[in-house]
């Protein structure tokens, strides 16, 4: 029991996760410590993911807050969140899985897959036509942290013309990237798929909307351009995405974010062909991926060196 007083105890607090799974692997990874559902006043770390808001804020022992998840805006929309640094999920793991993910969809849209599910659905054997090659079809990603980084080099490695936008200048090996506001419109009008994998800040939030898509280039060897969303749902305008479909100024998209989930099912959004719907599945990671490098960040705390991942509170990420 020594050893167990001696070493700082963890609250895991997660709306959606399974809690049983998770804190049987955060207890096989770290036995020597406490580990609490629910708060508890020697709470030393908070595990989160979408925690119920205000549960935190009379934590006296409370250290660090860790996201469980890619974004951290779910942390920082409580507004009873205290004043404690707060550590960004990044993994090997989960960098990869977005990738795969972002991979999938850029081909799917490449290939025409929704054209050949629907000739499968109807029993209908033809071809959409001309099908381009990869280094003709322009890629662009929104966002180049670790997610877009990867996700940018892998697609360059596939054969394809990729760039890349953010806040701040960024170098990528076979990538253009453009940055600051002032060069978005030049970024978005060479594209025929549009990949957004931006954190959610208030300059974010409704960024996909149709004053975006009004600079996107009116067609290409993909028809007009195709829209994946796997950043946050609170990025996309939803009812501007229909319209944007329905006018032609979008052939498809990728949707794996919604701006209130579970997705209604009354939602138009189901009902349309050249949607991809998936259930915010992007970067379902091992847990144990990034519960090691948490853990490890805490044991290296404890040991007096530096946290790595920090939020930078100023930039929302």
């Amino acid at each position: 029991m020594s050893n167990q007083a001696s070493k700082g105890s963890i609250l895991f607090s997660s709306t959606g996760f399974s809690e049983q799974e998770w804190v049987s692997r955060i207890k096989a990874l770290a036995p020597d410590r406490e580990i609490y559902t629910q708060p508890h006043p020697s709470v030393e770390y908070a595990f989160l993911w979408k925690h119920p808001h205000g549960q935190l804020k009379e934590l006296p022992n409370l250290k660090i807050l860790f996201s469980l998840g890619a974004g951290v805006d779910h942390i920082l929309s409580d507004k009873d969140i205290p004043d404690l640094p707060i550590v960004r999920a990044i993994s090997n793991d989960l960098t990869a899985r977005m990738s795969e993910f972002v991979i999938w969809q850029v081909l799917d849209h490449h290939r025409r897959g929704a054209f050949y599910r629907k000739n499968q659905l109807e029993k209908t054997w033809t071809d959409a036509g001309y099908q381009p090659a990869a280094h003709q079809i322009k890629v662009g990603i929104l966002g180049l942290g670790e997610l877009g980084r990867d996700a940018a080099l892998k697609l360059s490695n596939i054969g394809f013309e990729v760039s890349g936008w953010s806040q701040s200048q960024k170098q990528i090996e076979n990538v253009v990237c453009f940055a600051g506001q002032e060069n978005l419109p030049g970024f978005l009008n060479q594209l025929d798929i549009l990949v957004c994998l931006l954190p959610h800040t208030p300059q974010t939030e409704n960024i996909l909307d149709q004053k975006l898509f009004a600079h996107l280039k009116a067609s290409g060897p993909l028809g007009a351009p195709y829209l994946i969303n796997a950043g946050r749902g609170a990025l996309q305008n939803e009812d501007d995405i229909l319209q944007a479909l329905k006018t032609g100024a979008l052939s498809g998209a990728s949707l794996d974010v919604f701006q209130t989930e579970p997705l209604a099912v009354d939602s138009p959004l189901w009902e349309q062909e050249n949607i991809t719907i998936t259930p915010h599945i992007a970067a379902d990671s091992d847990p144990d991926a990034l519960l090691i490098k948490i853990i490890d960040q805490i044991e290296n705390y404890e040991a007096g060196k530096n946290l790595v991942d920090l939020v930078d509170l100023n930039r929302g990420y």
